[in-house]
């Protein structure tokens, strides 16, 4: 059995080009709604039985240092101007040991970012700036 793979750091791909590298991801996943039906046996005896709703996919939040990269801003500027059609894409987040080597990708469709922020920075503080950007997506499959 294999060991669990340590992450060093995340890049994402966003259309085939690597668009920044991370050390933060997390929400990667996905759910079902439960639903849950009451039914009755053989005998007359009430039971309820779990069945899987409607799935959602989770929200991409990844945060990194912030760098003098703009190619999240300008996608997520392409949502602002009302051109979401336009914002969505493929994308990648593939997972990288402390040598670089990739580890493991996710890939996602129709992606486009719901939220960049920057830092919030204080002057009398020795913090790094943090940048995020959350991605919303309508599906995703986990390639290696």
């Amino acid at each position: 059995m294999p060991d669990p793979l340590a992450g060093f750091q995340y890049a994402l791909d966003i259309g085939g080009k690597v668009s920044g590298f991370f050390q933060d991801c997390s929400g990667i996943g996905s759910e079902h709604e439960i639903i849950e039906q009451k039914l009755t046996d053989g005998n007359g005896r009430p039971f309820i039985q779990k069945i899987p709703g409607r799935m959602k996919w989770n929200d991409v939040t990844l945060k990194r240092g912030i760098t003098g990269e703009m190619d999240l801003w300008k996608w997520r500027k392409m949502v602002e101007d009302g051109n979401v059609d336009g914002a969505r894409t493929h994308c990648s987040i593939i997972m990288m040991n402390r040598t670089g080597k990739p580890v493991a990708q996710w890939d996602f469709n129709n992606a486009w970012p719901s939220k960049v922020s920057g830092p919030e920075l204080k002057s009398d503080s020795n913090d790094f700036g943090v940048e995020e950007v959350v991605i919303v997506h309508e599906g995703m499959t986990r390639v290696k």
